[in-house]
């Protein structure tokens, strides 16, 4: 198992927060949520689901 570790911004917008992974927002790593844990998930799962393109 390979482990990436990734710089997350979170920036609150509005009644929720913005996640993103600045490197990779091109590619569409930005989500939100409307708790900063959520917002964290979310780009969890978006990173995964780009990583796993890339493989």
């Amino acid at each position: 198992m390979t482990t990436y570790t990734f710089k997350i911004v979170v920036e609150p917008d509005e009644d929720r927060g913005r996640a993103y992974q600045p490197e990779l927002e091109a590619q569409g790593a930005a989500t939100w949520g409307y708790t900063r844990d959520e917002a964290l998930q979310n780009i969890r799962e978006v990173l995964e689901m780009i990583i796993a393109e890339w493989l």
